[in-house]
């Protein structure tokens, strides 16, 4: 990648920066302003996102697995900041966007009148997960994932409420926390291999000193904590469903990404650092995981069944969700790493719509949930009122409903035809077949419980779905109110279910992605040498180049 192409790696995270800097020049009152800045740069990003997505995949199957290496100051690795773009990377680019871009629509209809400066906090939410997944080194990645928790801590808070403000302020308690191991961690790293470059360490690993080996996995072992934090492991997810429950619907929409970031950089770093060319730190902390892992899994399943409203359910799909990918990243398998990728997407892109749609839900069984029916902001420029629709009112809004929530349900459970069944087969068929094993090899216990756990997920998924369908749907004697759903709040619902369809048509092709995507993982050395030799502007190996 180079000339004015190799500029737009940087592009997604000084779009959101920008556009978060501009709204913060307007008076809150200038909701329609606000909302037309944030809602022109989340389409611009996601635009830029797939463009991206595109040059990874045509660029890495051109030249093996890497795309761009952006040096931020021309600066060459290991001194300077780089950026990178591969695959994974483009395709958390690409998710993220998706997600920020449907809560933002729901959030129009009316949620972002609800609080101050919620188009500004959105946009750098935006930047911190751009950034964190492009970023090339350790101490960028703790400065890109900073700007993403405080911006979400603000976020969480959004439209107040005593539940919001207690959840939301455990929330940030716990990060905080968690930030401050991932310093120690950091520290404890960069003392022992004088490096905090990715592709850096990856290559001074193997040559740490026995001496100092303890320490450099006492600092990966922190390190590993605070995105287990993010993650959601148990039992470190305590504050997840209470707070994700708590939130304001397209924040909580958003939010789904978040958990997923920690998955990204918990996959990133365990097979550059820690893989099959570590030496003797191979497979650092891999067991850990997968055992981790499987107990989260069971505790989201049986948090799933404990669940009394579709909101703690919700919460705990993710905890599922979680689970099942921390446990296969502990598999160090390339053919699970692929049917795991494919399952991320799916899961994140239909818990998110859940978050969206029981709001609607809920209206139609208590109106007095509606916590914005008496909010009555003046609108400067305009002069309306924020009670005033966005949008029309649907017909049929019920049967809508309860389609979307049917979807939601078999994508949950990961029931056939649609992609949750996908990716859990890909998931379960890897186990069985692991790449690389010998021919009629027997397949290990803990292997078979993590299948036993995948499929008993899926049944408690779809027993928790069933139950709260038929207390909102079916038992209700008088039957249920018809809630006012606007046309700009189901529009975000069926968008995200689409892609789920989306993804179940062209699985073929987007396994082959995910195949190419975890093949690159498990072999870094491709990685390690595009950013340790990225040529500087200018510069070619050392000699002078024209710019």
């Amino acid at each position: 990648m180079t000339g004015a192409a190799n500029h737009l790696l940087i592009a997604p995270v000084v779009l959101p920066l920008v556009a978060g800097a501009a709204l913060m020049m307007f008076d809150e009152r200038r909701h329609t302003l606000k909302a037309l800045i944030n809602a022109v740069s989340t389409l611009l990003m996601l635009v830029l996102a797939v463009h991206l997505l595109g040059m990874a995949d045509s660029g890495a199957a051109d030249g093996g697995a890497m795309t761009g290496v952006y040096l931020l100051g021309n600066w060459p690795a290991p001194f300077g900041i780089v950026l990178v773009l591969d695959r994974l990377s483009a395709l958390m680019l690409v998710l993220g966007a998706l997600l920020a871009l449907a809560a933002l629509v729901f959030a129009l209809a009316r949620w972002h009148r609800g609080g101050p400066h919620f188009h500004t906090l959105f946009q750098f939410l935006l930047m911190g997960v751009n950034g964190a997944v492009l970023t090339g080194d350790l101490f960028n990645l703790f400065v890109f994932f900073e700007v993403m928790l405080a911006a979400s801590y603000g976020l969480a808070l959004h439209g107040s409420g005593p539940a919001r403000v207690k959840a939301g302020l455990h929330y940030i308690a716990i990060n905080l926390a968690a930030s401050s191991l991932f310093l120690i961690g950091v520290a404890l790293i960069y003392g022992t291999t004088g490096t905090l470059n990715m592709a850096d360490l990856a290559a001074r690993i193997p040559q740490v000193p026995e001496a100092d080996r303890m320490l450099l996995h006492a600092g990966a072992a922190l390190l590993g904590i605070a995105f287990l934090v993010k993650a959601g492991m148990w039992p470190l997810c305590f504050w997840l469903p209470t707070t994700y429950t708590a939130a304001a619907a397209p924040v909580a929409a958003v939010f789904a990404i978040l958990s997923k970031v920690g998955i990204y950089i918990l996959l990133r770093l365990s097979l550059l650092l820690f893989g099959v060319t570590a030496g003797a730190s191979s497979g650092f902390g891999a067991s850990w995981l997968f055992v981790g892992g499987l107990l989260t899994l069971a505790f989201g399943a049986i948090g799933m069944l404990s669940s009394q409203s579709m909101g703690r359910l919700a919460g705990f799909s993710i905890i599922t969700s979680s689970g099942t990918l921390m446990a296969a990243i502990g598999l160090s398998n390339a053919g699970v790493t692929s049917g795991a990728l494919f399952y991320m997407v799916s899961s994140t892109l239909t818990v998110s719509a859940f978050f969206l749609l029981i709001e609607l839900i809920e209206r139609a069984q208590d109106p007095s949930m509606d916590e914005l029916a008496a909010f009555t902001a003046p609108d400067e420029e305009a002069g309306v009122d924020a009670e005033d629709e966005v949008g029309v009112v649907i017909p049929g809004t019920l049967a809508v409903l309860g389609i979307c929530f049917a979807g939601c349900g078999l994508l949950l459970a990961g029931l056939p035809p649609l992609s949750g069944f996908i990716g859990k087969f890909a998931l379960l068929t890897a186990m069985l077949s692991p790449i690389g094993a010998e021919p009629n090899s027997t397949i290990a216990a803990s292997t078979w419980i993590f299948f036993a756990l995948l499929i008993l997920s899926g049944l408690a998924a779809m027993i928790a779905m069933v139950r709260a369908g038929i207390r909102t749907f079916w038992a209700p004697a008088e039957g249920p109110a018809v809630p006012r759903v606007r046309l700009i709040e189901i529009m975000p619902v069926a968008f995200l279910l689409v892609l789920c369809v989306g993804m179940s048509i062209q699985g073929g092709a987007l396994m082959r992605y995910m195949d190419a995507t975890a093949q690159s993982l498990h072999a870094p050395s491709a990685y390690i040498e595009n950013v340790l030799e990225a040529p500087r502007v200018g510069h070619d190996n050392g000699k002078e180049t024209a710019p």
